[in-house]
């Protein structure tokens, strides 16, 4: 049966760029997935405050904000729509209302119906970083963060494997897309944590061998940086398109206990990351 991906597409205060939509189009077509486009709506509480009418006609600068939402989702919409079209990908699509602050865990709540959530991931801004983490660890479901930037291919990859529950977690979220690889490489990073053995990515390899994933296991010393940019180095330069890790963290405090992985990741990412919580 055909998978089919949630992808939000944030409209307020800024639109997602072209560039996100056309790469998660092409993600999605090399993935083999249909796509299900959800527009998230700025949607703001009414202010019966009589000076704010008076003073800043507030009323009125909400509805102007909640119009240039719906008009930048009916734009993000259209082009989607005629890119998946384009591309020979399904597509269908719904709307949702929420707070901009709430737009993660909203999409959260409706990527739970589906397979799996592409994230489109901005260059710039906020945003793209606030919705991730609302779906990594609110929905249930793997997400896929993916880059603005173009042009990579879906034939390697490389997972990222300490042993741990998040990490096992992630695995098995991937191994449809794994089966499909050429070449899968079972990473383990030395001189970050303890490891609870000296062949834990060998294990795992082997297990995915019997599996029929092409697995092969690879430990390096963590560099002088962040270990979320160590991993992705790596990929990079194994030519992999796509790293699958386990994500560190708590939802409900996510922005004071993301693991360190997890945070290098959304604060500079450098190819598709598959993450599961």
């Amino acid at each position: 049966m055909k998978k089919t991906a949630l992808v939000p597409l944030v409209t307020y205060p800024e639109p997602l760029p072209g560039d996100c939509l056309k790469a998660i189009v092409e993600f999605a077509g090399k993935a083999g997935c249909d796509l299900h486009a959800l527009v998230l709506h700025a949607d703001f509480p009414s202010v019966a405050n009589a000076l704010s009418s008076l003073l800043l006609d507030v009323p009125k600068m909400i509805r102007d904000a909640e119009a240039l939402s719906r008009t930048n989702g009916d734009v993000l919409l259209s082009a989607i729509t005629k890119l998946a079209t384009e591309a020979g990908v399904g597509i269908e699509a719904a709307a949702r209302n929420s707070l901009p602050e709430l737009a993660g865990d909203a999409a959260a709540e409706e990527a739970r119906y589906f397979d799996l959530t592409l994230v489109p991931m901005p260059k710039n801004g906020e945003q793209g970083r606030a919705i991730a983490e609302g779906l990594v660890f609110g929905s249930g479901r793997p997400a896929i963060l993916v880059p603005e930037t173009r042009e990579r291919g879906l034939r390697r990859a490389v997972v990222a494997w300490d042993g741990s529950r998040v990490a096992a977690r992630a695995v098995n979220d991937a191994l449809s897309l794994l089966g499909e690889m050429e070449q899968v490489t079972i990473l383990s990073v030395l001189n970050d944590k303890p490891l609870p053995a000296d062949d834990l990515g060998d294990k795992l390899a082997a297990r995915l061998v019997k599996r029929g994933v092409p697995a092969r296991a690879v430990a390096i010393e963590l560099e002088d940086q962040p270990i979320g940019l160590t991993l992705q180095d790596f990929a990079v330069q194994d030519g992999a398109g796509l790293l699958v890790m386990g994500a560190y963290g708590h939802s409900r405090l996510r922005d004071f206990v993301l693991g360190g992985a997890t945070k290098a990741i959304l604060e500079d990412l450098r190819l598709p990351v598959l993450m599961s919580h």
